[in-house]
Parts: C-alpha cells; structure tokens; sequence
C-alpha cells in the first residue's frame, strides 16, 4: 500500500492527462475497427484498467527498490526475449507473443521498462561530465541486447524503438568529441552491413518506398499512398467521427493500430489533430518537466528517458503516417490498439510520478 503521506504528492495531473490521451485513443480505435469482430474498443479499455492497476501497484514500491532490482528484472526480460523465439506465436510475420488462455503479451514491450531502469541503475553514480569509452560500450551493450533478440524474432520496428533510450542515455551522460564519432563510424558499419546482410527484402522496400512510392503503388507503397490521401482528404475539419472514407471502407491498412493518426487526420481534420496533439503536448510537457523535480541522479535518469522514449515513438509514427519516415510498425503510444504497448507506457510514466512523489523524502 502506499503510504498516506505519499498520496498527497501523487502527480494527478500527470495521471489525467495519461487518461485522456487513452480514452482519446479508444475513440478512434472504435471508430476504425466498430464493423471487424474482436471488439478492439472494449478490450484497449480492458487494457487501460489493467494498467491502471498496475501504475498504482509500481506507486508502491520506491523507485530505488525497484532500481535495486531492475538485475533481476533485465535477465527475466531477456529470458522471455529468448523464450519467445522458441514458444511464441506468429502475429503479422513476426514471433513476438506469448499466447494466453485470455490475451496475449509482447515481452518486447516489457522489456523496455528494464533497460530504462538498469541503465537509471548504471547512471546513478555518474559523476564525470562526459561519458567514458568503457561506460558508453556498456550502456549500449545494455540496449542492443535485447534490440538483437526483439530483431530476431523479426520485428525491426520494435527493436530500433530501443535506440531512444540509448540515445537519451548518451546525451544525459554527456558525449565527448571521440564519443560522437565512434557512434558515427559504427553506425555506419551497422547500417552496410545491415543494408547487405540482416535486413530483409521487404525491409528494404519499405525504405527506397519513402522516397518512390508511386513505384509500387499496390505494393510496398501502398500504406503510405493510403495514409497520406487519409491525412490530407480530412482537410480542416475532417469528415466526421466514423465517417472516414480511407478507414471505414478498409482501403487504410493497420488503421486502428499503427495508422490511428491517419485515422484522426480523416475524421476531424486539421483542427481535430491540433486538438488532440494539444492534449499529447501537455501530457509531454509534464514528463520533461518532471524531470528537474527529482532530488537525484537516478530519479532524473528514470524521468528523462521515459520522456525521451514516448516522445521519440510518437515523433516516429506521426512522421510514418505523412510519409516521411519508413513504416516501421511502431505504434503511437497511448492512441494506438495494443494492450502491451499500453502497459508499457502506463509502467513508464508510473516510474516518472514515483520520483516525484518521493523527491521529499530523498533529500
């Protein structure tokens, strides 16, 4: 239980906000998938109360308890990881489930709220203003292990979804000049060979898409041609809620999953997505600011790199859906169907309004 002092230092605002970026997020899942069997609306709403439950369950227990474990929890994320490739289920292409009598969960998701705080963990006893060789080879050894594994499986939109929290781990930490060009050297190794030897046939397409689609218009280009006429047919004030042509006639693919923002483009136009991005700018707003309230280096750590992540995600869709970034199949978070990328970020912001409810008791 959480101590009744704490409650009072309980970040609602924060947790508002969280709400109504999800419920914002059912709307439009209803809306784009009312006519499928499945009912995705009342399952994301099932999801949001589960990770209601489970904010307010990670509340509980201090932020440096669970630093203090996060060993623990990083190894049995990577045991899953593994365990997935074996037992998993296949969904899109990609064996990234573990099948449930009820439901089923992405360990890669999960697994994210580990590396976020092992490297918190790592980071706390930082002292020096730049980042050594030796601490920058292990911060990325942390990431890139599990990006390896989730790439495996093979979800690459996943895995180069992990590449924010080492990015913001680096800026944080302070890169000196010898640091920022060996990431440069070794990110252009990585990306030669794998252009040449790890990326698939498909992969490719979809990034030569970004820059010809009208070459494949009914294949590899396809989702993008269809996401921008969705986007831009919504004009100023959209076609109405469930009144999209892209989206209730099915032309608009993954519409209620990674092209929710077409959807919302569609419905209720520029004005609608100001709105709605409004509401998401607040809800970002508050995670950096949160960031100062801390009254420790690891606390800052935790705040900063759930920010950065969320921020990074949604950057990356929004720019996916208007045909400026490849289709990676990195969901929106809190707007796009998924129950474990819901509880991901509910995990997440719960680690931001721990420090801050505890930064009085950690001075």
């Amino acid at each position: 239980m959480i101590d009744r002092t704490l409650l009072r230092h309980i970040d609602w605002i924060l947790v508002f906000l969280l709400l109504l970026n999800s419920l914002i997020g059912v709307a439009f899942i209803y809306s784009s998938s009312h006519y499928l069997p499945g009912n995705y609306h009342m399952r994301q709403l099932f999801w949001i109360g589960v990770s209601l439950i489970a904010l307010f369950l990670f509340l509980s227990i201090d932020y440096h308890h669970l630093l203090a474990l996060s060993p623990y929890f990083y190894g049995v994320c990577l045991l899953l990881l593994v365990g997935v490739l074996v037992f998993g289920s296949i969904v899109s292409g990609a064996k990234s489930w573990f099948r449930l009598p009820f439901f089923q969960i992405q360990p890669s998701e999960i697994t994210k709220i580990a590396v976020i705080l092992v490297l918190a963990s790592f980071f706390s006893k930082f002292r020096r203003n730049t980042l050594s060789f030796v601490e920058g080879m292990m911060s990325a050894g942390i990431v890139l292990l599990p990006a390896a594994l989730v790439t495996m499986q093979p979800d690459l939109g996943t895995a180069l979804s992990y590449m924010p929290i080492l990015l913001a781990t680096m800026l944080l930490a302070g890169l000196g000049r010898r640091m920022v060009i060996l990431i440069l050297a070794v990110s252009l190794i990585l990306g030669v060979v794998g252009w040449n030897f790890m990326l698939k046939d498909y992969q490719k397409q979809r990034i030569t898409t970004l820059l010809y689609p009208d070459q494949d218009p009914l294949g590899s280009g396809y989702q993008i041609m269809q996401s921008k006429i969705a986007v831009g047919s919504g004009g100023l004030f959209g076609k109405g809620f469930k009144k999209g042509t892209q989206s209730q006639l099915r032309f608009l693919p993954a519409r209620h999953t990674d092209f929710v923002f077409s959807v919302i483009g569609e419905e209720v136009g520029f004005t609608g997505i100001i709105l709605v991005l409004g509401a998401y700018f607040l809800l970002l707003l508050r995670l950096f600011q949160s960031v100062e309230k801390s009254r420790d280096r690891a606390g800052v750590y935790l705040c900063f790199l759930v920010a950065f992540l969320i921020t990074s995600q949604a950057f990356i869709n929004i720019l996916m859906t208007v045909g400026l970034f490849p289709v990676a199949g990195i969901p929106l978070p809190l707007l796009s169907y998924g129950g474990s990328s819901l509880l991901t970020n509910y995990l997440a912001v719960s680690l931001v309004i721990n420090v801050k409810m505890r930064r009085f008791v950690n001075i």
